[in-house]
């Protein structure tokens, strides 16, 4: 049974199918849809032409512009119309255009997005990735399945992920790069194949992070990729000289994970 709150409002030309809940003070625009297994939260608005469909839950005060497309099924050869599900948190911006899929069974059935984020026009998240909050899409960013992307990461216009491919939290990727492989925190990757090229130290320092701790993971990068050996051996061997500085820790914690892609670096790729 649809659940309408009072509050709502919804122009008359749109289609809210039954079973939908639409929460406190949502506006519909004129022309969209929206499914039978659809949750939009308190404050949501969809502009003209916009649809939310699937077993699809926004939060609260969402923005989703025309053209938009939320919860589609996952484009994966492998789904065969099961129900899985795409969650996204509160304050997300999907500006016009912007795709987001479902998850599908086989990546665990859902699709996860946090709050505070802005998609920009045209930019796609595949089946079961895994985003945080505080991230930044630019127009025609292209993520494939399965990607994970940390809080305040920032991707260029026009760059795409492999599938199974991390992105550490802010990080950053410049526009039409590639990422075909992990990116620590902090990070700066451009080009294709995409080169690491040092740190975010413009969104470090925007984001609070004192000089004296950028300089320590800026010792700690120059251990890992300015000298020759493996980089996860090197990882291991300087956490003890790191450990009181708990951003370079985090990249050292990055590299440990056990993950399907290599990690990128500033010869990976590199004819």
């Amino acid at each position: 049974m649809t659940s309408i709150s009072a509050s709502a409002r919804i122009h008359p030309s749109s289609v809210i199918e039954d079973g939908a809940v639409i929460g406190e003070n949502v506006t519909i625009g004129p022309f969209c849809y929206v499914g039978p297994k659809v949750v939009l939260g308190e404050g949501t608005e969809l502009f003209p032409h916009a649809i939310v469909t699937g077993r699809t839950t926004i939060g609260r005060h969402g923005k989703i512009f025309s053209n938009a497309v939320i919860g589609g099924d996952p484009q994966s050869i492998h789904h065969t119309g099961e129900e899985t599900t795409l969650v996204i948190g509160d304050h997300c911006t999907m500006r016009e255009g912007v795709t987001i899929n479902c998850g599908t069974v086989e990546g665990g059935g859902k699709t996860v997005v946090g709050s505070n984020n802005l998609f920009l026009a045209n930019s796609h998240i595949a089946h079961d990735c895994q985003l945080g909050s505080h991230i930044i899409l630019s127009n025609n960013v292209m993520l494939a399945g399965h990607v994970k992307i940390d809080d305040r990461a920032i991707l260029g216009g026009g760059c795409a992920v492999h599938q199974f491919t991390r992105i550490g939290r802010q990080a950053f990727i410049g526009g039409l790069s590639a990422c075909s492989y992990d990116l620590i925190p902090y990070g700066m990757l451009n080009g294709n194949p995409g080169l690491l090229g040092g740190l975010n130290v413009v969104g470090m320092t925007r984001a609070g992070i004192d000089r004296a701790t950028i300089h320590r993971v800026r010792k700690a990068y120059k251990a890992l990729f300015d000298e020759e050996g493996a980089i996860r051996e090197k990882a291991a061997a300087i956490r003890e000289e790191f450990a009181d500085c708990k951003e370079a820790m985090e990249v050292l914690d990055f590299i440990a994970v056990e993950s399907d892609r290599a990690l990128s670096s500033p010869f990976r790729g590199k004819s």
